[in-house]
Parts: C-alpha cells; structure tokens; sequence
C-alpha cells in the first residue's frame, strides 16, 4: 500500500506532488548467491567469514572486479548480509558497486557469480573486466 502526497496550490485544487526517486542504494544478494555462499562455507567450515567484494584498477577494459574470502570485516567495510550470507566491501569500491546485484548462475557451459552492476558503461566479453 502506497501513500499518494499531494502539494496544495490552492483551496479548491490539488496536484499530486512528484515522488523522490529513490537511487538503488548498497549490494543486494540474490538467492541463487545466498544458497552457493551459505554452501561453500560449510565446506570452508568458517560459518563467520564472508566474501570479500572490490574493484581494482585493470583487467581490459580499465577496472576488475576482485572476490576472495575473509574471515572478518575490515574497519571501515560496508557490510551486506542476507540469510547469514556476509559481503564486506571498502569504502572506495562500493561507490564503483552502488546498486550492484550479486547473482549466482550454473548453466552446462560455466558456473559462477555474476554482478549486475548498474553503474557499467562497458565491458569486456569475460564479464570480469568494466568501465564507468
């Protein structure tokens, strides 16, 4: 249920007033990201640790996404959590992930985490590789 504001203009009249828009704020973890994660650290046996998600400099088309395992949060991480499913990103490459939508796919050629990263103005064929 949504609530419709509305500006007066005048005793007789009203005008339903614009609403927000609301930019897609931090990392959301699809599902098919929260059950392989969830599996792969029981198999780690580090139910505490989380993935590690950042954007360094390279790859072919100029920045790469980079994920690896981390038993903690750094100091000045963001932390998404979904499910018991934790994501730590720095401060510096989550203005690169804004929005970004983390997904797990297995098809019969290739399995793997794939991002849905709004903020991309190009990339490269492997997917690992962006530009803004």
């Amino acid at each position: 249920m949504s609530e419709q504001a509305t500006t007066q203009t005048s005793p007789t009249q009203t005008t339903p007033a614009a609403p927000a828009a609301k930019p897609a704020r931090g990392i959301t973890i699809h599902e098919s990201a929260v059950a392989q994660l969830q599996k792969l650290l029981v198999e780690r046996q580090t139910p505490d640790a989380g993935l590690r998600l950042a954007v360094r400099g390279g790859g072919c088309s100029g920045l790469a996404y980079v994920m690896e395992w981390a038993e903690k949060p750094r100091e000045k991480d963001k932390i998404f959590e979904r499910d018991g499913v934790r994501i730590f990103v720095d401060p510096k490459s989550y203005l690169y992930l804004l929005g970004t939508e983390i997904v797990y796919e297995s098809t019969l050629m290739a399995s793997g985490f794939k991002l849905n990263n709004p903020n991309v103005k190009g990339s490269c064929g492997c997917g690992e590789s962006f530009s803004v």
